[in-house]
Formats: structure tokens, C-alpha cells, sequence
């Protein structure tokens, strides 16, 4: 019987060792789903740079555990994103989403990713759609909503007295945000609001119309690729002396602007974020980056490494990720630094934030050209669509 009993203990002891390794084995599985591969490139890459550096410097754990990043490549097509999507919920069972980098592929996710519980968090991409009605409990967007930027730009030129300003944006879900947002504000004439196909490179029929309609401004959201061409093409058409050159989601330090090189010098752009804004955690970000990478960094990679931290602080803040319910509570509350500096998320899980006037000029520590902060436009500026969200 003794030896009945020892053999039991013996068992029950390596019954509790092998769970006890398994647990602390356990890891945190953090799929990305972002455009790495043709014309959207870009922005994904930019973003793999900005979440693999705040991994990097959380010594590759989330929370204190573990952590694993699993990269999955949409090539900025809605399909392929949902089979990206499918793949990380179903065969890799991961705990967060991040991405996608484009709004045509967060349309096409977004509700495959949230109904399997999967908590789904947006480094770039916020349409409206989602940030009103078709809010919901796991899904939140870091950067903005996508109508903000433009919102801000529309006060601002009403500030300045701009009174007549030319549009033109991709035709996809993020361009007619961009326009939406803008015409929430402004109260000045839109004397052309054009629509270009999200592939297009050639703007030289553009540059002709802007030049015909003699606007005061241009306003010009061309992300990735499109945003190279287009600000070198405005600058050689000698757009500059005759309209001032606004952009949203269009020049951003790195790959874009060493891209453009001079032609961008003087351009406008309307941030949430900027290298030099004055707070611990974008000092450290901006340091680490530059130091990891050669360059500034920009504002996709600026997201990301906050979509990152966000995990972090929230599993922190929660214990661990047993209990996904108080991991919410914790990233509604924001429990993470962000690089903004004043940040909350509101009813709809979309930022409060301060949005700032910026401008291409020589930064002074490189000697190079740089998207640099001029002024702030609105302090803690809320969204258009949260009292639509059913979240309160």
C-alpha cells in the first residue's frame, strides 16, 4: 500500500510539474495582418518596423509573458486579407489582431476577425462605418478616426482664410472620409473634388485641372506609392508658387519623404503625431527607431509601436490574458504611454487626441528635410461618429 501511495504522489507530482511548465510556457500570439508585398508596401513595412521595435524593447514579452508575432501579408486586397484573417482566428487561434493597413482591407476583416471574440486593433486604418454604428467591443483604433485629419485641416484653412481649396483622393473608403471629414468643417468653396482610381502613378491630368481651377490650396491625400508621385508631380508642374500643397496620410518621414526629397520641402500635412512632439515615451520611441533602423521614423511606424504597447499595458494592467474581458476594460482605459502624449479612447473605442498643423522643413539635428510640427489645431478633438456608436 506504501508503495500504492508513493507511486500516486509521484504521479501527481509530475502531473502538476507538466502543467505548471506548460503554463509558464504559454505565450501571447499577436497576428498582424498588413500590405508588405506591391504598391501598398510601403505603409506595411513601415508598420513591421514600428511593432517588431516595441516588441525589441520589451524584451519579446507582452505583459511579462512570452510573446510571438505572426505576419500575414493582404498585398492590399480585400480577399487575400480575409483569408489572412481566417488563418490567424481559426488555425492559430491568436489572442490579438493588428492591421490591416489600408481601409478597404479593415472593411473586408473587421467583422470576421470581432465575431470570433479575437480582439482586432488598427494601426492605420479607422473608416466611419465602424466607428458608429458598426462599432464594437473588440475592435479599437489607435491612430485616429479616418475623417479627423481633414476635420482639423477644414478649421485650420477656415483660421488661415482660405476660401477656395481643390480635392483630390483615391477613390476607396479612406479618400471619401478624407472628403466627408473635411466638408464637416470648412466653409469655403470646394472648387473640384476628384476621384482617382488607387492604383493610378500619373497625375499629369490632375496637375492640368489644378492649375485651370486656380485654387487657393490643394488638398491631397495619396497614401504610400501614390503620395511619391503625386508631390513630385505638383512640384514639377510649378504647382508650389500658385497653391499651397495640404496633404492627409501623405508625406510622413522615412521611406516617403527620402522618396520625394526636395520636391516635398514646404509641403503641409495634418498629423496626430509628430518625431518632435515633447514627451518621454515619443523620446525614447524616436531614439530607439532611429538608432535600430537610420532614420526617422514615421507616423505608420509611430502607430504600430503604440498598437504594441497598447497590448502590453493592457495585459499588464489585466494580470494576464485568462480573462479577456478585464484585458477590454484595460485598453478602453488606455492603460499604456502613447508617443502622442494625451491620449483616451472614447465610447467608440477611437482616440481623443490632440491633431497638429505640420510641415516638411530642414531639421536642424540631420541636416535633412523632415515632417515637423508648426502648431497644434485642436486639443483632445473627439470623432464624428461616436454618439452613433451603440457602446456608451
Amino acid at each position: 500500500m506504501r508503495k500504492s501511495l508513493a507511486k500516486l504522489a509521484l504521479a501527481t507530482a509530475l502531473t502538476t510539474s507538466l502543467v505548471s511548465g506548460a503554463a509558464q510556457a504559454e505565450t501571447v500570439d499577436v497576428g498582424l495582418i498588413l500590405s508588405l508585398s506591391g504598391a501598398g508596401a510601403v505603409l506595411g513595412t513601415e508598420m513591421q518596423k514600428g511593432a517588431d521595435l516595441a516588441l525589441e524593447m520589451t524584451g519579446g514579452k507582452l505583459g511579462g509573458q512570452e510573446a510571438r508575432f505572426i505576419y500575414e501579408d493582404d498585398q492590399r486586397k480585400p480577399d487575400v486579407g480575409k483569408t489572412a484573417a481566417e488563418k490567424l482566428t481559426r488555425s492559430e487561434e491568436v489572442d490579438f489582431i493588428i492591421g490591416p493597413s489600408y481601409s478597404n482591407v479593415m472593411m473586408a476583416v473587421q467583422a470576421p476577425i470581432v465575431r470570433t471574440g479575437t480582439i482586432l486593433i488598427s494601426p492605420n486604418p479607422a473608416p466611419g462605418e465602424l466607428a458608429g454604428a458598426g462599432c464594437n467591443e473588440n475592435y479599437f483604433s489607435v491612430p485616429f478616426q479616418n475623417d479627423q485629419p481633414s476635420e482639423a485641416l477644414g478649421l485650420y484653412m477656415n483660421d488661415k482664410g482660405i476660401t477656395k481649396v481643390f480635392v483630390v483622393v483615391p477613390n476607396y473608403q479612406a479618400g471619401k472620409d478624407v472628403v466627408d471629414g473635411f466638408k464637416r468643417t470648412f466653409k469655403g468653396e470646394i472648387v473640384s473634388e476628384l476621384y482617382t482610381p488607387l492604383e493610378q502613378t500619373d497625375f499629369s491630368a490632375e496637375m492640368t485641372q489644378i492649375k485651370a481651377s486656380a485654387p487657393e490650396a490643394v488638398l491631397a491625400f495619396m497614401p504610400g506609392g501614390l503620395g511619391v508621385q503625386f508631390v513630385k508631380q505638383y512640384d514639377q508642374a510649378g504647382l508650389k508658387s500658385q497653391a499651397d500643397l495640404y496633404t492627409v496620410f501623405t508625406v510622413f518621414n522615412g521611406v516617403s519623404l527620402d522618396a520625394i526629397g526636395p520636391a516635398a520641402d514646404g509641403v503641409f500635412s495634418v498629423d496626430q503625431w509628430t518625431y518632435d512632439l515633447d514627451n518621454p515615451a515619443n523620446k525614447e520611441f524616436v531614439a530607439a527607431y532611429s538608432k535600430k533602423y537610420g532614420s526617422l521614423p514615421s507616423n505608420f511606424a509611430a502607430m504600430a509601436f503604440d498598437a504594441v504597447r497598447l497590448i502590453d499595458g493592457s495585459i499588464t494592467a489585466a494580470g494576464g490574458v485568462d480573462d479577456m474581458d478585464a484585458v477590454r476594460r484595460a485598453m478602453k482605459a488606455a492603460s499604456f504611454q502613447s508617443v502622442r502624449g494625451d491620449f483616451a479612447f472614447n465610447t467608440n473605442q477611437h482616440p481623443i487626441h490632440s491633431m497638429h498643423i505640420a510641415r516638411v522643413g530642414k531639421d536642424e539635428a540631420t541636416g535633412g528635410l523632415a515632417v515637423r510640427k508648426e502648431a497644434t489645431i485642436v486639443d483632445k478633438m473627439a470623432d464624428s461618429y461616436a454618439a452613433e456608436c451603440p457602446m456608451q
